[in-house]
C-alpha cells in the first residue's frame, strides 16, 4: 500500500485456511510484517472461495488442500493486523493439506501453534485469529 493513501473503513475480503494437525494451527507471517495469521489470501475476478484458497496455499505453502473433507469453519471479521484502519472480512475453512508446506511466495515464516492449552502464545496473532478462529476451533475440537 503506497504512503499517504487513506485507507479507512476499507474491507478487505479473503479466504484462509485453518489446518489443524494433532492439536496445532498452522499459521504463517507475510514478509515485512509481525502479526501470525491464517494462510490464504484475497480473491481473483470470477474466482470461487475454493479456487482462491487452493491456488494461495499452492502460491504461499507449495501445496493444495484436500478436495474432500473440505468444510467451511465459518465467516468472521476483524480489524485488519496490517493495515490500519481497515477491516479483514475472512471465509475461513478447515481442511487437510495434500503434501508438506514449504515458504513460498510473500510468507516469511510459518510454525504450528497449539489450538489449546495456551492463554497467551509466544508470538503476535492478527485479530480475526485471535478474536474469531482460534475460539471457533477450540468449540469444535
Amino acid at each position: 500500500m503506497s504512503a499517504g493513501r487513506d485507507t479507512r473503513g476499507r474491507v478487505i475480503n479473503v479466504v484462509s485456511a485453518a489446518i489443524v494437525r494433532e492439536g496445532a494451527l498452522l499459521v504463517v507471517r507475510k514478509r515485512g510484517t509481525e502479526s501470525f495469521m491464517l494462510p490464504g489470501g484475497k480473491g481473483e475476478p470470477g474466482e470461487g472461495e475454493t479456487e482462491t484458497l487452493q491456488r494461495e496455499l499452492h502460491e504461499e505453502l507449495g501445496c493444495r488442500l484436500h478436495a474432500d473433507g473440505l468444510a467451511l469453519l465459518g465467516r468472521f471479521e476483524a480489524p485488519a493486523a496490517n493495515e490500519p484502519g481497515c477491516v479483514v472480512r475472512a471465509a475461513i475453512y478447515r481442511g487437510d493439506l495434500d503434501g508438506t508446506p514449504v515458504i513460498a511466495a510473500e510468507i516469511a515464516e510459518m510454525l504450528w501453534l497449539d489450538v489449546v492449552g495456551t492463554d497467551e502464545p509466544p508470538i503476535r496473532l492478527a485479530p480475526l485469529l485471535s478474536r474469531h478462529v482460534l475460539p471457533a476451533l477450540c468449540e469444535a475440537l
